[in-house]
């Protein structure tokens, strides 16, 4: 899919043969910085999840072209850091990066829950606080992040609703597991 500027999108990967990409705690901290130093600059950032074998970010693109190169210097910085930290060799990622265009107002709502609900449903926390590898806690705090939150907020009406809408989908998929048991 061609990227285009001031466009919003789902963009995700995940390990090689779907092995691990996060070995340790600093391994998640140096992919978010290598993020924000090759990538941030070029796109808006509205959400992000690094699970233990994949990622997800939600971004809206600002400049195509520099947005294309600060990526591929992101995969290429995180994967030689830590093939050579971890003596390995070979992908770390599953090909390229995949991207899925964010198309109307719901899919809007959605990606972002959905990317802040997967350690939920991945069964690794009870609930989206307790993760630390998502942006769900940022938006809970004041301090200064790489998100537009200010955005995301008001889309939502307001942190109270962002908070109800996050917990109003959970429970619902939780209701939809337990009918499928």
């Amino acid at each position: 899919m061609k990227i285009t500027a001031d466009t919003y999108y789902h963009l995700y990967n995940r390990g090689n043969n779907k092995d691990i990409i996060f070995f340790e705690n600093d391994n998640y901290i140096f992919f978010l910085n290598q993020f924000k130093k090759h990538v941030a600059p070029f796109c808006e950032v509205y959400a992000y999840c690094l699970m233990p074998n994949h990622f997800h970010f939600f971004v809206r693109i600002k400049d195509e072209v520099l947005f294309e190169k600060g990526i591929k210097n992101f995969f290429i910085s995180y994967s030689k850091a830590i093939n050579k930290k971890y003596n390995r060799v070979g992908s770390l990622f599953q090909g390229r990066y995949k991207v899925s265009e964010i198309t109307s107002d719901s899919y809007y709502t959605t990606i972002i829950i959905y990317i802040h609900q997967n350690p939920v449903i991945a069964g690794l926390v009870n609930h989206m606080g307790d993760y630390k590898y998502s942006s769900y806690n940022a938006y809970l705090s004041s301090k200064e992040t790489i998100l537009n939150k200010q955005e995301v907020l008001d889309w939502f009406g307001g942190l109270e609703s962002f908070i109800t809408h996050h917990k109003m989908l959970l429970d619902e998929f939780r209701v939809n597991q337990k009918l499928n048991l």
